[in-house]
């Protein structure tokens, strides 16, 4: 595959991550993701390891109402590093709690175009309250 098709390729992946993250299901998130993929989100927490175990974690904001905004996006060869804004909406006591987290994540994919390996890089001192 030439190299701007690749590319193009990787970058379309993320940008339905990032739509899927935003209103999709963990169904739909964990079939961009290989057989045997790990996740670690965040960098130094718990790294999940195969696609039922990626499930398991993106399924924590299935009912949870949330937007994606991407703030920027490099692509180098088999890898996507990318930064991006994710606002999420908790009921809390009957009202609306709203909070801001921006990390930056880094996908490496396989040759079949899934994501082999993704980490977030984010701490607490990345989320802020609205």
């Amino acid at each position: 595959m030439p190299n701007a098709d690749h590319a193009q390729r990787i970058t379309d992946t993320v940008h339905r991550y990032l739509r899927l993250v935003a209103d999709g299901s963990a169904d739909d998130i964990a079939d961009l993701y290989a057989e045997d993929a790990t996740v670690e989100d965040p960098v130094g927490g718990e790294i999940h390891i195969g696609r039922r175990a990626i499930h398991g974690f993106y399924s924590a904001v299935d009912n949870v109402q949330r937007e994606c905004e991407l703030v920027t996006l490099r692509v180098c060869g088999n890898e996507a590093a990318f930064h991006f804004r994710l606002t999420v909406a908790l009921p809390s006591q009957g009202a609306e709690h709203r909070m801001v987290i921006e990390p930056i994540d880094v996908m490496v994919f396989d040759d079949e175009g899934k994501v082999a390996a993704m980490k977030a890089y984010w701490s607490p001192a990345d989320v802020r309250q609205l």
